[in-house]
């Protein structure tokens, strides 16, 4: 198994995952200045840098221009997958001022599934993944921990969750009314299973001791 990290230029709410050597770790834009902070060299550094400025003696960039499809940080995503990463941890996905961003790397996730890789994105206390037609078990590492799953399409169907607060058999995830936003992990592992459709699923993580 392959790993991949992505340092995004959104918020940092601390380093969870330390990247591991044969790990592929990426910078997007001005995610490189998180991966300096914590002393972690990047494989690569990417983007149309309208962020930041490039640094100039960084051996390996790839500049793209600010008019594209592509996010800086999908850029990334795609990147870790041409190089055979099946897990992606994304870090600086969620927060800053762009709500935006936070939804396009939501999609991502699903980009990633759909070709045979999970993505992981943390948010402050708060990991996310995307799920589609299969089953998830988490581990509880917070009493009463959080969880909450949305519909990534118009509908996700045949949903399971044992082990919560609130369970669900069989039922019906839509786009248009968020059940399943704010359930309780009540077990030390719990289960969610989607039989026809894609969710995003997120679960709260113990706080970190330093930032």
């Amino acid at each position: 198994m392959k790993r991949g990290f992505i340092f995004a230029a959104g918020t940092f709410f601390g380093l969870r995952e330390r990247p591991l050597p044969g790990d592929l770790v990426i910078a997007a834009d001005a995610g490189y200045r998180v991966c300096q902070r914590l002393g972690i060299v990047p494989d690569l550094l990417l983007g149309d840098f309208d962020s930041m400025e490039a640094p100039e003696n960084f051996p390996n960039i790839r500049r793209s221009p600010v008019e594209k499809d592509d996010t800086d940080t999908m850029l990334a995503v795609k990147t870790a997958l041409e190089q055979g990463c099946d897990e992606v941890y994304l870090y600086g996905g969620t927060g800053g001022k762009r709500l935006d961003h936070t939804l396009a790397n939501l999609q991502s996730l699903l980009y990633l599934r759909r070709r045979g890789a999970r993505g992981y994105m943390y948010d402050d206390d708060f990991l996310w993944t995307v799920m589609e037609n299969e089953s998830l078990t988490i581990q509880r590492t917070v009493e009463w921990g959080l969880f909450s799953a949305f519909s990534l399409g118009d509908r996700a169907e045949g949903i399971d969750e044992t082990g919560f607060q609130y369970p669900l058999e069989n039922a019906v995830l839509t786009t248009e009314f968020p059940l399943g936003v704010s359930n309780h992990i009540l077990e030390p592992e719990a289960t969610i299973r989607v039989r026809r459709g894609a969710l995003a699923v997120g679960w709260q993580l113990a706080p970190l001791s330093e930032r």
